[in-house]
């Protein structure tokens, strides 16, 4: 199981740094357009007690599917953007997203966000959480990097019995047939592909 992960993650990881500048710009358009319909509400108030929705997201890095012009697009629509920081035993803490000029270098070459941090548990508040991955099956089980971080959210979400949207956002080849799983892997609602919103 372990070395069928790993097969696969670096198969696709080795797809992903062969995409072209060109190739990975006019797919973070389409990813940000797609996901931006999951959101029953994207004006101020669009929730029932009249706070702004809330999504959590992530700051693409590397090849992968580009989040940033989704995050300024959520923002820019009242949306409240949750950012993940990494912590040393590799949960997530989290805070907000104050647009791009906001965000500080982390460890792994990741970017985070400057502010407050919230807490783990911030992310329950989220209507919407969206995933990084190499990729989902057709029952929705999603492959990550192996570090555990959002097996860790995953778990958390369900223990506070969360309505949550999950997703991931992807590329197209990166629908497959079947992931390895585990009896903790936990599926996602949708995978979003510069090609659409495809629901399990």
């Amino acid at each position: 199981m372990v070395n069928d992960k790993a097969s696969l993650r670096s198969r696709l990881l080795s797809a992903r740094a062969a995409l072209s500048p060109e190739q990975r710009q006019q797919a973070a358009g389409a990813l940000a357009e797609h996901a931006l319909g999951l959101l029953p509400a994207l004006s101020p108030g669009g929730t029932p007690d009249g706070e702004p929705p809330v999504v959590a997201g992530y700051v693409s890095v590397g090849a992968e599917p580009g989040t940033r012009a989704l995050l300024d697009a959520l923002r820019a629509r009242g949306v409240r953007v949750l950012l993940p920081v990494l912590l040393p035993d590799n949960d997530l803490d989290w805070g907000a997203y104050a647009g791009a000029e906001g965000l500080v270098k982390a460890g792994r070459g990741l970017l985070e966000p400057g502010g407050a941090r919230l807490g783990p548990d911030a992310v329950c508040a989220a209507g919407l959480v969206l995933l990084p991955g190499l990729a989902v099956d057709r029952r929705g089980l999603r492959l990550g990097r192996g570090g555990g971080s959002y097996d860790r959210v995953l778990a958390r979400l369900a223990r506070a019995g969360s309505a949550a949207r999950l997703a991931t956002l992807l590329y197209d080849a990166e629908l497959v047939e079947d992931v390895p799983a585990e009896p903790h892997d936990r599926p996602v609602d949708a995978a979003v592909t510069p090609s659409g919103v495809h629901w399990f």
